[in-house]
């Protein structure tokens, strides 16, 4: 009788190994490099983009500052809309995982959750404002030539999705939907103005702080959320 090797035996039933062979490895290898040579271009882009905005912007320029041929950049991009869209997506990632980390943080109560992600979003430009130089084109709302719908529609998708949280603690607070809405766009409209004011120093001229006008309106905002909620209450009594 043949014993079964000590490798055959520790095999589990039923279940059958698939050799990882070379064209595996080299697959991974390849999807690696591309994903660093990609990073690279975008980093160029980035510093690029920062000197000179979307329009005073080429291939060619992104190519030299990356140490590629343009040809190399456009196996990776098929246009510079198309870097720009790419590097304002990994920032919209990055106000969002900011908003929802604050979130996350207020424990789910209304007013403090309203608070925190709106902050966030102000604290996010305020510290980067290299970052609001790229949110500009969806605060304008410009489409880039060559930039497709779906891939704009989806960009301003992730800058709404970072404003939600703060709409939807308004309404939790007890305003209706619609003026929620309404409030979260106006202050979005605010902070943009302060940040603005802030990155150019105007702010200032008015001496004030950005941050605590900010806060001022936001306490405002946040109150009067609270006050349709009691109102609302008082009516109900009433009836």
């Amino acid at each position: 009788m043949v014993k079964p090797s000590k490798t055959e035996s520790s095999r589990t039933p039923g279940r059958v190994r698939v050799a990882q062979g070379p064209s595996v490895a080299r697959d991974v290898r390849q999807r690696a490099l591309t994903d660093v040579r990609r990073s690279l271009v975008l980093d160029a882009a980035r510093a690029v983009f920062f000197e000179h905005g979307l329009e005073g912007t080429s291939i060619r320029e992104i190519a030299q500052r990356a140490g590629y041929t343009p040809g190399a950049i456009y196996s990776y991009f098929a246009s510079k809309e198309e870097v720009y869209a790419a590097l304002l997506g990994e920032s919209l990632e990055r106000l969002n995982e900011k908003v929802q980390a604050a979130r996350a943080q207020s424990h789910g109560e209304a007013a403090a959750v309203g608070r925190a992600t709106a902050a966030a979003f102000f604290d996010f430009y305020r510290d980067n404002p290299r970052e609001l130089d790229l949110g500009f084109y969806l605060f304008q709302g410009m489409q880039p030539r060559g930039l497709a719908a779906e891939l704009d529609e989806r960009l301003k998708q992730r800058l709404r999705d970072a404003l939600l949280p703060t709409q939807e603690a308004l309404e939790a607070l007890g305003m209706p939907a619609n003026e929620a809405s309404s409030e979260t766009t106006a202050l979005f409209a605010h902070t943009v103005g302060l940040l603005v004011l802030s990155h150019t120093g105007r702010v200032r001229m008015f001496k004030q702080a950005s941050r605590d006008l900010f806060e001022s309106y936001l306490e405002r905002l946040v109150a009067r959320a609270g006050s349709a909620s009691r109102g609302a209450g008082s009516k109900q009594a009433k009836a």
